[in-house]
């Protein structure tokens, strides 16, 4: 997915990145296949680096002149979004988000586990299917009909077929390292709060809606991402929020168009668009005029 940025003047971005953690991401970016991409300490750190790319493409295309209302990141994305607000440095962030895989990466060997998608059930009739089953839990409420399980192997699938029983159109099994914003992450969390405690935060230039209340903060980011790693992300609940401050267009930046089609869903919106590859960068002009 990096490759199409390579010779773009925000790649160098990734040296800088490269070099605060000590790893090689340009190599994950470019080079890595796709089993090496499912250990969650790598999948993690090649996404946020390049949507710090992407950021920064953006910016250089015009977003630096757009008032930004507020900012929201999706799980790992909620990193890039403290990048975006002023309240870490890309650096920073960038070795939050390497403890943070290693971090889980460590408790999903400890503790095995995977996530389903259970698609044409809301949260409530996803967290009943849920309830009596042991080992499984919602993760991710991402869109009306959008629900993620996550859990053990044996207690997704139960769960999977609980979620039918109760009308779920569709369980998609999905490609993860973990079960990941459930319980399971509790073993990462001491590793993770060391990270956070030595990390140095800045208060928010703009408001950020934090994944586990889906509220405005312009800080208290230690604690708030310490409790996202074994919450459930309320991205849902996230997108309301900011359309209910008045927020009509929204611009996804980074890897993938996905939360852009959870925008669609969740709330009636002017305009939405999402920029991951530099052809993407070319129309972005035309859509933030329209948002000025």
């Amino acid at each position: 997915m990096g490759a199409p940025w390579r010779d773009h003047p925000a790649w160098p971005l990734v040296d800088k990145l490269s070099e605060a953690t000590g790893r090689d991401v340009g190599e994950l970016l470019v080079d890595a296949d796709a089993e090496t991409l499912k250990a969650t300490r790598n999948a993690q750190l090649a996404a946020f680096a390049l949507s710090l790319v992407v950021l920064y493409a953006a910016r250089s295309s015009g977003l630096e002149y757009v008032t930004v209302a507020a900012v929201a990141g999706h799980s790992l994305g909620e990193y890039t979004a403290l990048v975006a607000a002023g309240a870490l440095d890309p650096e920073g962030g960038a070795r939050l988000v390497a403890a943070r895989g290693d971090a889980m990466q460590a408790a999903a060997d400890a503790s095995p586990g995977t996530m389903a998608a259970v698609l044409g059930l809301d949260l409530d009739l996803v967290a009943r299917a849920c309830s009596g089953v042991e080992g499984a839990w919602p993760a991710n409420d991402n869109a009306p009909g959008q629900v993620v399980v996550a859990g053990t192997a044996a207690g997704v699938e139960a769960a999977g077929e609980a979620a039918k029983a109760l009308g779920a159109k569709r369980v998609m099994a999905l490609a993860v390292g973990g079960a990941f914003h459930s319980p399971l992450m509790a073993a990462a969390q001491g590793r993770l709060d060391a990270a956070l405690d030595a990390a140095h935060f800045h208060d928010a230039t703009v408001d950020v809606v934090a994944n586990v209340d889906a509220t405005v903060h312009r800080d208290g980011w230690a604690s708030l991402l310490s409790r996202q790693l074994v919450s459930p992300v309320r991205w849902r609940e996230s997108l309301q929020t900011l359309a209910g401050q008045g927020v009509t267009h929204f611009l996804e930046l980074g890897p993938g168009s996905e939360l852009s089609g959870m925008v669609k869903r969740s709330v009636e919106v002017s305009e939405r668009t999402n920029v991951a590859t530099p052809a993407d960068v070319d129309r972005l002009v035309d859509f933030l005029e329209g948002a000025r």
